[in-house]
């Protein structure tokens, strides 16, 4: 088997947040077409509510690029009193108006206020390449949010938590080591980018077969150094045949139908959730789980579906934290289902993790 169609199958089988694919401009097909996507269980990725006001943000990160946000308050709230705070991170590839922007509006209806987040170089917070792949960054972002929500009259700087689903989970346990003013930390349907990359779902990848990607990549370096063509990898297929994975199903049912399908202006369909191919390798040295025990006292909740194809990222962070920590599953639902599906997601669950967490001393 040649060098390259080796590459080509082991990118496949590694999960990066969503399914690794190396096709990424697909011509649209009849498949696409007579595709329904699944609505039950409450699916509302866009959901709306006239209980919560909403305002487009925009703050500073450390690297002076302008990270953006939506904030999300309760009507009715004191502005004249400091009030709790959450900040919410979208799934790896994904911008803030797919789940993000759900959960912080949730959130907000039931009394705190909240910020969805476009982590740098995607959405509309500034970075380039479009689409990098930049770990630290990714986790300053947070550290930013927790800057603009703390420097806010109306929020106590004291009681401010992160909720990250998927990918952001681990941004925000990677934030949340190094910055204690997150008092209270919990993930959704969580992906640790850094073991996903390099070892694959379940440990299905090789040391070799990681090499060889590494490889391909280095030589892709030389290629956009000259001025060539810059290559994506990852995210989600383009379109679903006979021999499509379960996997590829389960996000191609959010991220390309109607149900959760968000292309941000400047872009274009065929490029979301697609990573740059030479920065998607800097998740090999993403370790976020280590020294997770440090986050301790603060607590921590990891939240994951029965039958989640990512259920063992947040097992093994469960594992590796220290007390007070949760294990909480979702009886029935998979990895995509806590992305949109109102009636699995445990709202009450996070309601009362971060009221308990993050209540007056």
């Amino acid at each position: 088997m040649k060098k390259k169609t080796i590459i080509r199958r082991v990118l496949t089988m590694i999960a990066l947040g969503l399914l690794l694919s190396m096709t990424i401009i697909a011509p649209k097909t009849g498949v696409a077409a007579a595709y329904t996507p699944d609505m039950t269980n409450g699916a509302d990725n866009f959901y709306k509510s006239n209980k919560v006001t909403m305002k487009k943000v925009k703050f500073k990160n450390q690297y002076n690029m302008n990270v953006a946000g939506n904030l999300f308050i309760p009507k009715g709230l004191k502005k004249n009193t400091k009030n709790p705070a959450i900040i919410v991170g979208h799934p790896m590839g994904a911008v803030k108006e797919q789940s993000a922007n759900l959960y912080a509006t949730k959130m907000a209806e039931r009394g705190f206020v909240t910020l969805s987040l476009d982590l740098s170089f995607w959405g509309e917070s500034e970075g380039q390449p479009r689409n990098a792949v930049s770990p630290d960054i990714y986790a300053e972002d947070f550290s930013a949010a927790v800057d603009f929500l703390g420097t806010r009259p109306f929020v106590d700087r004291d009681r401010i938590g992160v909720l990250g689903v998927c990918g952001s989970g681990s941004f925000a346990i990677s934030a949340a080591k190094i910055d204690p003013r997150m008092k209270a930390i919990a993930t959704v349907s969580m992906y640790d980018m850094g073991a996903a990359n390099r070892n694959g779902l379940k440990h299905s990848q090789t040391l070799e077969q990681r090499k060889r990607i590494l490889e391909e990549a280095a030589e892709q370096r030389y290629v956009e150094f000259t001025g060539g063509k810059t290559k994506y990898t990852s995210g989600t297929v383009h379109e679903l045949n006979e021999n499509s994975t379960a996997i590829e199903r389960e996000f191609y049912d959010f991220y390309r139908t109607p149900r959760g399908e968000f292309t941000p202006k400047g872009t274009s369909p065929e490029l979301t959730t697609h990573p740059t191919l030479t920065s998607n390798v800097k998740f090999m040295n993403f370790y976020p789980f280590e020294d997770i025990e440090t986050i301790s006292p603060r607590p921590m909740l990891f939240i994951t579906g029965e039958n989640a194809h990512s259920r063992e990222f947040s097992e093994d962070a469960y594992k590796l934290a220290a007390e007070p920590k949760e294990l909480y599953i979702v009886p029935g639902a998979g990895h995509v289902d806590l992305y949109d599906r109102v009636n699995l997601i445990p709202f009450d669950k996070l309601e009362s993790f971060f009221k308990e967490n993050l209540k007056k001393k």
